[in-house]
């Protein structure tokens, strides 16, 4: 089994290089996984069961880090992340982001043991790519193409552009080139952050907010800034929303969620007058 899954991971990294193909048909034995990464257990509670994936990491249980329901998260074994948990486990298969560290990655595979690592998606597509190849290692290529479905199903045809700003965690505006910098302009809004320079992790404070407000503001932390009484005197002036912080770092299973937030959100701002 580890064998062939350190064979699956080679062909898939290189087929990131190449054009798009079908997925591979899935495997009639599937691996037992553990996830150290958020993001990851999100998508393989979406195409595994608990018999099959032995542990997500120790996030998945935490309310203010989990892109999980609590109750489906409670129905997993949890790791702290460390190599002796995870080879105690005796997994098949290890997903980690790139981020792990290299001398716990070389515990685990002098170990014996298979790890494949994943970065962040910074785009749906790139998102779609990942469900996918975390499906084929995992077995369930048939699961990863529906929750791929949902994930690049089009957004439907919105009017004209509302300006937002996502105020996050700390008082700082989110890059363009980020996931969710895309499904905001997907789903109908244009960066009040960007209009006026702004980049990725620059902060935003109340002052600025309140001299030069956007049309919708998106509150996703809770700094003394944002939660300050002065806002509740500004919402005739702009829609202000809290957007959990869950629905910003991840793609796969939480773009969908994201999505229907956005949603939500701009369907309120064009109600108002």
């Amino acid at each position: 089994m580890r064998g062939r899954l350190a064979g699956l991971a080679a062909a898939l990294w290189l087929s990131s290089c190449a054009p798009a193909a079908p997925v591979a048909q899935a495997q009639t034995d599937t691996p037992t996984i553990v996830s150290l990464n958020p993001c990851l257990d999100a998508i393989l509670v979406e195409i595994a069961g608990p018999e099959q994936v032995l542990a997500l990491s120790h996030y998945s249980r935490d309310p203010g880090g989990s892109s999980i329901p609590a109750g489906v998260a409670r129905r997993y074994g949890v790791t702290g992340g460390t190599a002796e948990e995870v080879i105690a486990l005796q997994p098949d298969l290890v997903l980690a982001s790139i981020f792990l560290p290299q001398p716990t990655r070389l515990a685990l595979e002098r170990a014996g043991l298979t790890v494949a690592t994943f970065g962040s998606p910074t785009t749906v597509a790139e998102s779609v790519a990942q469900v996918r190849e975390v499906a084929a290692l995992a077995g369930h290529a048939e699961q990863g193409e529906a929750l791929a479905a949902r994930i690049a199903a089009p957004p439907p045809q919105t009017g004209t552009p509302i300006d937002a700003l996502l105020w996050q965690e700390g008082e700082i505006v989110a890059g363009e080139q980020t996931l969710i910098a895309e499904l905001l302009r997907q789903e109908g809004f244009t960066s009040h952050a960007a209009a006026r320079g702004l980049g990725q992790a620059d902060r935003v404070s109340l002052e600025r907010v309140l001299s030069d407000p956007p049309r919708v503001l998106l509150i996703a932390g809770d700094a003394p800034g944002q939660r300050h009484p002065l806002l509740e005197a500004q919402h005739k002036r702009m829609l202000i929303a809290d957007f959990n912080p869950a629905l910003i770092y991840c793609g796969g299973s939480t773009i969908p969620r994201t999505r229907a937030r956005l949603r939500a959100i701009r369907a309120e701002a064009e109600r108002r007058p």
